[in-house]
């Protein structure tokens, strides 16, 4: 078992508010094995990029966590497409850092998402330890299934997930699907990946009192509510269930996210759309919710929807299912895996708005019941305890086979003991 861990998260910041601008469910993944890790006795330093001048160097989020701002390029005011400019300037931070203290201070270096894989690819080698990358997303996937209006990742980001592809030592997945996806875009050697599911807090993410919920959020008692959560772009798929929702009489809908992607050009476009199709009083709009917020949204709701056209996982679907919440999700990604079809919740093909209105009519009617206990039981399936077990394990692989591969070889030891012999020296 690695004693410190490295992890790099250059993009977005495990401290920034989940569901607007590039934060998600890879913040959440970062922060929440991060402090389970410490739970274990391993330290971990997270290194992120600095957005304002208000941040800290230096964030120590719970004891054995850390969090590093390192300053590189403008603190607002860049797109994530434009990091890669600022890839140099971030790698140098980091290994200022680590310069500071006595050789050997990191075990291992584990890089979040393609841009810190390429700063990790480069500590890594400097420091003489493995590097263990998670993806997240892959620039091919998310190309071959881009909603209308969106706009394709650029070929510079596959090249660099090639690249750290080849270099990692480990590549962890959520997936057996993203495992597949992997060895056919990206030539990864199987027998180099590990899959690793996400988990849920399932001590915050619980069941409750749907009508205690729905009053302290100020949602009709009695209505049959759908609610949204997530950051607001054509990926995630918003206006499919708005779409959906217009063909259902009386169903509300409540979307928590602010603007993200390609979805920054036009922040206000769901409202409009919620006019043109006639359910604006029927839509409510919140903003990012807080964890204590959110399970009450969860708990609020009949349904929870995820009708994206690209997800690795989905943790928004698991959190809802932990509050006994059932979910109707697009059949992508790692969604099929992290909803149970039929039992915890409903998996749709495609993106039609018949179809996702019929899957919707179709919840409502079986009623809560039918869905909600099955759905805490497919939650309590994925803990980050799980996830860090898991994690642990691939940390080990790791360092064991890099001690195995840069260790002398016996017949090379044998030779510089008669060398340093002849020259008088004891071997």
């Amino acid at each position: 078992m690695p004693s410190r861990v490295a992890v790099l998260s250059v993009h977005t910041s495990p401290l920034a508010q989940p569901g607007t601008g590039d934060a998600g469910g890879m913040n959440v993944y970062v922060l929440q094995t991060a402090l389970e890790l410490a739970r274990r006795g391993v330290d971990v330093e997270i290194f992120t990029r600095a957005t304002s001048s208000a941040d800290q160097p230096v964030v120590r989020v719970a004891p054995g966590v850390l969090v590093r701002n390192v300053v590189a390029g403008p603190f607002e005011g860049l797109d994530k497409n434009d990091l890669p400019t600022q890839l140099c300037a971030f790698t140098a931070g980091v290994l200022r850092a680590e310069a500071t203290h006595e050789p050997g201070y990191y075990d291992i270096v584990h890089s979040h998402y393609w841009l810190s894989g390429q700063v990790g690819w480069l500590a890594a080698d400097r420091w003489a330890v493995p590097l263990v990358h998670t993806a997240h997303t892959l620039a091919a996937v998310k190309n071959a299934s881009l909603a209308d209006g969106d706009a394709p990742e650029p070929p510079l980001r596959s090249v660099g997930e090639q690249q750290v592809a080849d270099e990692a030592d480990r590549l962890i997945v959520n997936t057996e699907h993203e495992a597949q996806q992997l060895i056919s875009l990206h030539q990864a050697h199987p027998e180099r990946i590990d899959i690793v599911h996400p988990g849920v807090d399932l001590q915050t993410f619980a069941p409750g009192d749907p009508s205690a919920a729905r009053a302290a959020l100020g949602l009709d008692p009695h209505a049959q509510i759908v609610a949204f959560v997530g950051r607001i772009q054509p990926l995630k798929a918003p206006d499919v269930l708005l779409r959906a929702v217009a063909r259902l009489t009386g169903v509300q809908v409540v979307i928590a996210g602010g603007p993200s992607g390609s979805g920054l050009a036009t922040p206000d476009n769901l409202v409009h759309l919620a006019a043109e199709l006639g359910i604006t009083d029927r839509v409510t709009f919140l903003p990012p919710q807080s964890r204590a917020d959110l399970v009450q949204l969860y708990r609020a709701a009949d349904v929870v929807a995820v009708p994206s056209y690209s997800e690795s996982f989905g943790l928004v679907a698991v959190e809802a299912q932990a509050c006994g919440t059932p979910v109707v999700a697009a059949a992508v990604g790692g969604l099929p895996v992290a909803v149970a079809d039929g039992v915890s919740g409903a998996l749709v093909d495609g993106h039609d708005p018949d179809d996702w209105a019929a899957a919707l009519a179709a919840m409502f009617a079986a009623g809560p019941a039918t869905y909600g206990p099955a759905a805490v039981a497919h939650a309590g399936s994925f803990s980050w305890a799980h996830t860090v077990d898991a994690l642990l394990g691939s940390y080990g692989r790791a360092i064991a086979e890099h001690r195995a591969r840069h260790q002398p070889q016996p017949s090379a030891r044998r030779t510089a003991r008669r060398f340093s012999m002849r020259r008088g020296v004891r071997a």
